[in-house]
């Protein structure tokens, strides 16, 4: 009898260090707040980030990230310029390096608003600068109107990047695997 109960523990003390490494190194759960994000995110929705993601792969541009904004806070924000990039917004069209970029996350947004979902705006009027500087990304939330993003504080640190949203777990009628 002993002899089991010390397996049961063995056990249970095995799954709790595999949660804590899963937690610490592999995947993170956070919670959405405000409408930054929306119509693709909603306040409340539970995501889980990959946080082992950009430890082996490269960030992709239209990525939905999770950053630290500062010491207390993470925003979720979609990634729009990569290094290097030149970026414009005229007649709600999103330009990258020239050419013209369709958004189709945003459509739906869109087809809900009267009026241009984003301003017309250049890096330059954001940002001071004409580029994305190596080893920085320019993030927007997709509620354009409502979103404190790039436009606004600036360039993230790549090294501020936590990982990349893999799964919103909750609500579960929201269920889902991609956000592009």
């Amino acid at each position: 009898m002993l002899r089991g109960f010390w397996r049961v523990i063995r056990t249970v003390l095995f799954a709790i260090i595999l949660a804590v490494l899963f937690r610490s190194y592999l995947f993170a759960s956070y919670v959405v707040e405000g409408k930054s994000m929306e119509p693709t995110l909603h306040d409340g929705n539970l995501l889980m980030v990959n946080k082992f993601l950009y430890d082996i792969q490269d960030i992709n541009r239209f990525d939905v990230i999770v950053f630290r904004a500062n010491e207390k806070e993470d925003y979720v924000k979609r990634v729009i310029g990569l290094p290097g990039d030149q970026l414009s917004y005229k007649n709600d069209q999103l330009f990258i390096n020239g050419n013209k970029v369709k958004e189709a996350y945003l459509e739906p947004f869109k087809k809900q608003v009267e009026t241009p979902l984003t301003k017309d705006f250049t890096l330059k009027d954001a940002t001071g600068l004409t580029e994305v500087p190596k080893g920085k990304l320019f993030v927007l939330g997709d509620n354009r109107r409502e979103s404190l993003d790039s436009r606004y504080f600036g360039f993230v640190p790549i090294e501020n990047v936590v990982g990349k949203v893999g799964i919103r777990y909750w609500p579960v009628s929201e269920l889902g695997l991609t956000f592009e």
